[in-house]
């Protein structure tokens, strides 16, 4: 399944779920594109999923910002 932005979004806006499943969600999605990629992955594929899962971590940091700044420091460094 491809992820986009919006469903990012809907997560993060989800009032029925608690913070725990939000997050533990886009860590699901983020995981799951990158573990969709593999050695026949283009380089443009590859930035394309970096780009999203820097802003799944900009989501989180609307969630919890301690988690979400951790990450988005260390896929800096």
């Amino acid at each position: 399944m491809e992820y986009n932005y919006e469903d990012v979004d809907k997560i993060v806006e989800f009032k029925s779920w608690k913070d725990k499943k939000k997050i533990s969600e886009l860590f699901r999605i983020d995981s799951y594109m990158y573990t969709n990629l593999g050695t026949d992955s283009t380089k443009s594929e590859r930035e394309a999923v970096k780009r999203k899962s820097k802003y799944i971590y900009r989501a989180i940091a609307k969630i919890d910002p301690k988690i979400g700044k951790e990450m988005l420091y260390f896929m800096d460094s």
